[in-house]
């Protein structure tokens, strides 16, 4: 007897047929079902709606799981034979017939949020270990139409940059290898617009993340049913995975969620189930920190980080960080080829250590933030020299080399090395308990396959392992200091995934730090993630990457969109700047709690190309709001869009403020106040330029506007 199952949340409702002896099956995902409609659902048709299809008794057709059995048997079939319920999650145990395989198939709802989470376990039964060579997270039929695909893609200093593209026939791959970080080249996250291309606050969205930290494989196959399907899991790739007598395997998660509000409202609904679920201290505001990092790089010393920490206190901010640079004994880490693994203060640099540097935090009143890179070894160091056989490496080959020509990624499969990646942060933190932050690096991929650890015969298992390694130390260092802010840092953004967040508070978006190309970047990467995890700093000009010279309410204004940060020499600006970036600050604290929980609308992108980006932060009770105007290019006689605001309650009145204000006079609406549903059926005009003092007038152009209810 088939039963429905069904999961609600507070908009949504997906339904699965679930029979003993068959195939569980998807019937429904999409807006909230009465009761009757319910009911009256009308069965799919001309479509493999199978919740988990295994390969090789329909092999034409894509599959979410593959294996060999110990016999060498390379079929697989899984029927259900129990469904289990209990309060938000649902169990459906599949197996198969002729062998003792089961796999379990994970469905928990998040209400509130429109989220649902899926996820599988496999358990071997069998005599002997058995190969998996598929395993899937998921499998979701889509149903054909104008289908639009929103993914993102990039590189160092260029992430997260968003394409949309209609889904064709054929298959789509989007995939990462890079073995340590995974969202520089692509995003284990996509949006599927149901209505045409993408739209931002109106039209049926689904939207999905891999949870994972690893290497990924997104997958959309359109055959010649009327389904497109998605397949999400860990990349197969040189992974098959050799699963022993009474082991389980458990799949990263997926979280799906559906929204008829557009593209920013399925953003939305990842952004509050992150914040509330996911994150480290997602409901605790951020601080305004200082990164030593563009303003001395390795050029650390006890008097620079004291006028460091000076310069950042007297502008209002709450933190500092020292970067790279600190460390070192036998081999001090002056550039980027050597030291990493000896986490000893160099005394040459720092002879009154990391004491000192609390001190002089203190004096300021601010808290001290450091820089480690705990994965990662360079073959000219001290720990290299006493473990050679830790780091990752080639059977029989020369290890490859990474940046500076020395380094090296230490086996994080190994539990020596989990104990050692451990004690770095263990033992700063018991030596300096009042140490508030860890910036924690990540500069290399894992350019060669080979674990010194691992048996020969699980080398596949290196990428898996090396991920499950790092989860656990991320476990063991938060159950010890769970009060401990730390950012996920991995040559920028090589981290900004749901894999490693539960662990960390944040991530570096980009090393780019040019306002321009950061505002193409955070768009993207605020499709999934928080405001609050988004480290968006200031920085000096011209741009340390690209060489941009851009006015500083600028960089200021496009920071304050994020978690604002300093990534600059505060020596090095004029008191002019100073005060500005004072001003910011103290104004960007009457916001915090705005944009780091608020709800995000996304109004005008800067993908579109029509001169100018703009998006809005509202409060849940929609009596506050931030709204951000950006001018992306400078032209004479321009004509840019009226912007049309979203999200604020029709019949209330906003009075409108400027923050970071530099014209000579005020906006005429400066002051005045506007019903919310004129804000958002018409919107505001705004002067296409700042109107400062002549000499202080430049190309750059933006806005950033208080509202609030009276």
């Amino acid at each position: 007897m088939a039963e429905t199952v069904t999961l609600h949340t507070s908009n949504t409702t997906m339904v699965l047929n679930v029979e003993k002896g068959k195939q569980p099956k998807y019937v429904y995902y999409g807006a909230k079902l009465s009761d009757y409609d319910q009911q009256h659902l009308q069965t799919p048709r001309n479509g493999r709606m199978d919740a988990y299809p295994a390969y090789g008794m329909n092999c034409p057709a894509e599959a979410a799981f593959a294996m060999k059995h110990a016999d060498g048997n390379m079929s697989t079939e899984l029927y259900v034979t129990d469904l289990d319920r209990q309060g938000d999650i649902t169990r459906i145990t599949l197996k198969d017939p002729q062998y003792p395989i089961s796999v379990t198939l994970f469905y928990k709802v998040y209400q509130e949020e429109d989220m649902i989470e899926t996820w599988t376990e496999i358990h071997n039964g069998e005599a002997k270990p058995v190969t998996l060579t598929q395993f899937a997270s998921c499998s979701l039929p889509i149903r054909r139409g104008n289908v639009w695909l929103s993914h993102f893609y990039g590189s160092w200093a260029n992430e997260a940059r968003l394409v949309e593209e209609p889904i064709l026939p054929g298959e789509k791959v989007i995939k990462n290898k890079d073995g340590t970080r995974n969202s520089h080249t692509d995003h284990a996250e996509v949006m599927f617009s149901l209505n045409g291309k993408g739209q931002e606050n109106t039209g049926d969205v689904i939207g999905a993340a891999l949870c994972y930290s690893g290497n990924f494989q997104l997958k959309i196959d359109t055959d010649d049913t009327e389904y497109h399907y998605f397949f999400a899991s860990i990349n197969p790739d040189n992974s098959e995975y050799h699963l022993k007598k009474g082991e389980t395997f458990t799949t990263p998660k997926v979280a799906l969620s559906y929204s008829q509000a557009g593209l920013s409202g399925v953003s939305r609904n990842f952004h509050q189930w992150g914040r509330k679920y996911m994150l480290a201290h997602g409901n605790k505001e951020r601080k305004i920190l200082l990164n030593s990092w563009e303003g001395v790089y390795f050029d650390i010393n006890q008097q620079g980080m004291d006028q460091m920490m000076g310069d950042i206190a007297s502008m209002g901010g709450e933190l500092f960080v020292m970067d790279d640079g600190w460390f070192g004994d036998k081999y001090p880490r002056k550039v980027d080829n050597s030291s990493l693994g000896d986490w000893v203060v160099d005394k040459n640099k720092l002879p009154d250590g990391i004491e000192g540097l609390l001190r002089d935090a203190k004096k300021h009143g601010i808290k001290f933030g450091i820089w480690i890179e705990p994965e990662m070894a360079n073959t000219v160091s001290e720990l290299y020299e006493a473990h050679p056989d830790w780091i990752i490496k080639a059977p029989k080959r020369e290890p490859v080399l990474g940046r500076g020509g020395t380094q090296v990624v230490l086996d994080m499969s190994n539990p020596k090395v989990q104990d050692f990646v451990f004690s770095i942060v263990d033992n700063l933190m018991t030596k300096y308990p009042e140490i508030d932050y860890i910036k924690w690096d990540a500069n290399m991929p894992i350019l060669n396959h080979g674990s010194q650890y691992l048996t020969m015969n699980d080398q596949s298992h290196l990428y898996i392992e090396y991920h499950r390694g790092l989860e656990n130390t991320c476990k063991r260092i938060r159950a010890k200091y769970p009060d401990l802010t730390i950012q996920a840092c991995a040559s920028g953004g090589g981290r900004a995934n749901w894999g490693v967040l539960p662990y960390f508070d944040e991530f570096w978006v980009s090393d780019n730090t040019d306002a321009l190309q950061r505002i193409y970047m955070q768009w993207g990467t605020s499709y999934f993630f928080p405001a609050i995890a988004m480290a968006s700093h200031i920085s000096a000009t011209p741009n340390h990457t690209v060489f941009r010279t851009t006015a500083m309410k600028y960089r200021i204004d496009v920071a304050m969109s994020g978690r604002l940060g300093m990534e600059i020499q505060p020596k090095n600006m004029t008191d002019d700047e100073k005060a500005l970036c004072r001003n910011a600050i103290k104004e960007y604290k009457g916001i915090r709690p705005i944009v780091q929980f608020g709800d995000l609308f996304r109004l005008v992108s800067p993908y579109d190309k029509v001169g100018l980006a703009s998006l809005m932060y509202v409060n849940k009770q929609k009596t506050k709001s931030v709204f951000f105007w950006w001018k992306t290019e400078s032209f004479q006689n321009e004509h840019l869009p009226r912007v049309k605001m979203a999200g604020l309650d029709a019949n209330k009145y906003y009075k409108v403020h400027e923050l970071n204000r530099i014209d000579l006079r005020p906006m005429d609406i400066e002051g005045k106040s506007f019903s919310g549903a004129y804000l958002m059926n018409h919107g505001l005009e705004i002067p296409y330029r700042n109107e400062p003092e002549y000499a202080k007038k430049n190309d750059w152009s933006s806005r950033v506007l208080l509202l609030e209810a009276e």
